[in-house]
C-alpha cells in the first residue's frame, strides 16, 4: 500500500509569478522637470499681468471715457505759390501760405498741455518751411484754433516728375501741400498729470491759390492722428 500524503496546513502555495519589469526609456523622466515648470511659471505671471493691465485699462476707460483728440484745417489761404529756376537741379520757391487749425479735446474729464508745436509745410516731399507755434493749456471740451503763417523763399530740388506735377497743379490753380504738426503733448487726469507723448499729426491739404478780394474754396480737411 502507498503510504498516505500528509495533509495540508490549510493554505495553497502555486507557483511564484516574478513582476512586472519597468523599463524606462533614456531621455525620458516622470513628472515635470526643471524647464518644464520655470516656462509654466513663466507663462503663468504673463497671463496675470496681462489680466492685471487689461483691468486696470478697463477701470481707467470707465472713470474718464477717453476719446481722441481731433484736428482740422478749417481755412486756408493761398496768395503766391511760384517756382524760379536757379540752377538745372533746383528752384527757388516763393510761397505765402496761411491755414487756420482747430484743436478739439472732446473730453469731459481730460485735460491736455501742449508744450510744443512744430508746424512744418512740404511740397513733393520736400519741405519748404516750418513754425513754432505758441504753447498753452486746452481744458476739458474745448477748442482751439491756431493760425500758422508760412511766407518767404526756400531753394528746393524738384525732377522732372515733381516739376510735371507742379505745372499741373499750376494749370488746376490747386496746390497739393501737406502740413504736419509735430507736438509734444502732456495729459491732466484729475490732479495727475502724465508724461509727455510726442503724437504726429498730418493734413494732406488741397490748396487753391487765393485771389484778392474773393472768399476761399478751401473746403475743411480732417487731419490723420498718429501715436
Amino acid at each position: 500500500m502507498s503510504e498516505k500524503q500528509a495533509p495540508l496546513n490549510g493554505a495553497y502555495y502555486g507557483p511564484s509569478v516574478p513582476p512586472r519589469k519597468s523599463y524606462l526609456r533614456p531621455g525620458r523622466s516622470r513628472g515635470c522637470g526643471c524647464g518644464c515648470c520655470l516656462l509654466t511659471l513663466l507663462l503663468e505671471i504673463i497671463v496675470t499681468v496681462v489680466v492685471i493691465v487689461g483691468l486696470a485699462a478697463f477701470i481707467f476707460w470707465l472713470i474718464f471715457r477717453p476719446n481722441l483728440l481731433k484736428y482740422h484745417v478749417t481755412d486756408a489761404q493761398l496768395t503766391q505759390f511760384n517756382l524760379t529756376t536757379t540752377t538745372s537741379n533746383s528752384q527757388q520757391l516763393n510761397y505765402n501760405l496761411r491755414l487756420n487749425l482747430t484743436l478739439r479735446n472732446p473730453n469731459k474729464k481730460i485735460g491736455v498741455y501742449y508744450d510744443r508745436i512744430e508746424a512744418r509745410a512740404y511740397y513733393e516731399g520736400q519741405r519748404f518751411h516750418d513754425v513754432t507755434l505758441p504753447k498753452f493749456y486746452q481744458g476739458h471740451k474745448n477748442t482751439t484754433i491756431l493760425s500758422p503763417t508760412f511766407e518767404g523763399q526756400r531753394v528746393i530740388v524738384l525732377g522732372s516728375d515733381e516739376l510735371s506735377d507742379f505745372n499741373s497743379d499750376k494749370a488746376a490753380g490747386v496746390y497739393d501741400i501737406d502740413v504736419k504738426l509735430y507736438l509734444r503733448v502732456r495729459f491732466k487726469l484729475g490732479k495727475i498729470k502724465t508724461f509727455r507723448f510726442k503724437p504726429k499729426i498730418k493734413c494732406d491739404l488741397k490748396v487753391p491759390v487765393s485771389t484778392a478780394g474773393s472768399a476761399s474754396d478751401f473746403g475743411s480737411t480732417k487731419c490723420d492722428f498718429d501715436w
